[in-house]
């Protein structure tokens, strides 16, 4: 293996002669970040010096299975591969940021047009599973969207939970809703959409035309109203709503699902960062059971 891969790759197949200039680049607490200049234009590199390529392998998948429905910007992904010295690196197309998140309409517009262009044959699920920040996150196919998410994404939510805090409270209640939530699904179509599955203000942004950018993915084949499981910190407004459901109509019962996929990240969330954020998810929970009477 090379000693420096990265700088290997762009002076060859990134079609570079020379590198000009490194910059570090903040923001992200999992990985490094830098912008590499060249006399080819500029690149974006992040790396991993604890983790394997498979994690990075997973957001270059997901990147260019949206990069590929043509609808919505996102970093258009090159290479990945491991690093010498251990841990990985990922290199992509640098985009160039403008001064503000971008449109809102417009963002819901892309978003929406991404959704209905990437369709799975598959069923739901990824071809690889991927990580939701450092979570593993299972993607493994599935025809029956209920039970995907019931096993997948809160199963595995909560089994964490009772693991890593011995919180069977939780758990149990959890697992109680899981097993009765078919009733919120009932009347409605439900097609494989590719998902960003990540989709919080620090994930979106927009170019130096305005134009809205997605980046840093946890992407999946799942139901479209799933996207919006991160809303509580992604500042969605009015204006983002009507522009999507122009695109892809509101469901029957969209209201009284929505907090059944906000609970997804609010479990994810008291997995990654602790007992904060355990009311949000217990709450959520509490309601559906008394909802749903069980």
């Amino acid at each position: 293996m090379s000693d420096d891969p990265i700088s290997d790759w762009i002076l060859s197949e990134g079609n570079a002669t020379r590198i000009t200039r490194t910059s570090p680049i903040g923001g992200g607490c999992i990985n490094n970040a830098r912008r590499y200049d060249t006399d080819a234009g500029s690149f974006f590199v992040k790396t991993n010096r604890g983790i394997g390529p498979s994690m990075f392998e997973g957001e270059a998948l997901g990147l260019g299975a949206m990069y590929e429905t043509r609808t919505i910007s996102v970093p258009r992904p090159f290479k990945v591969g491991p690093l010498p010295t251990g841990g990985s690196y990922i290199i992509m197309e640098f985009i160039e940021f403008g001064a503000s998140r971008g449109n809102q309409s417009v963002l819901g517009r892309k978003l929406a047009e991404m959704h209905k262009a990437g369709k799975s044959e598959k069923g739901f699920g990824f071809d690889v599973d991927n990580t939701i920040g450092s979570t593993p996150q299972i993607n493994t196919w599935t025809s029956d969207w209920i039970e995907f998410y019931g096993k997948h994404r809160l199963g595995y939510q909560l089994k964490l939970a009772l693991d890593q805090y011995g919180d069977s409270t939780i758990y149990q209640k959890g697992k109680r809703l899981v097993k009765n939530m078919a009733p919120l699904f009932q009347n409605i179509v439900i097609e494989p959409c590719l998902l960003h599955g990540d989709l919080w203000s620090g994930n979106i942004s927009s170019d130096k035309n305005g134009e809205p950018v997605i980046l840093d993915p946890a992407c999946y084949y799942g139901h479209n109203e799933a996207e919006f499981g991160m809303s509580w910190c992604a500042g969605f407004g009015g204006s983002f709503y009507n522009a999507y459901f122009e695109v892809m109509p509101k469901q029957p019962g969209f209201e009284k699902r929505r907090e059944i996929y906000l609970l997804y990240h609010y479990l994810n969330h008291y997995n990654l960062f602790g007992s904060s954020y355990r009311s949000s998810a217990m709450s959520i929970i509490d309601d559906y059971l008394l909802m749903l009477g069980v």
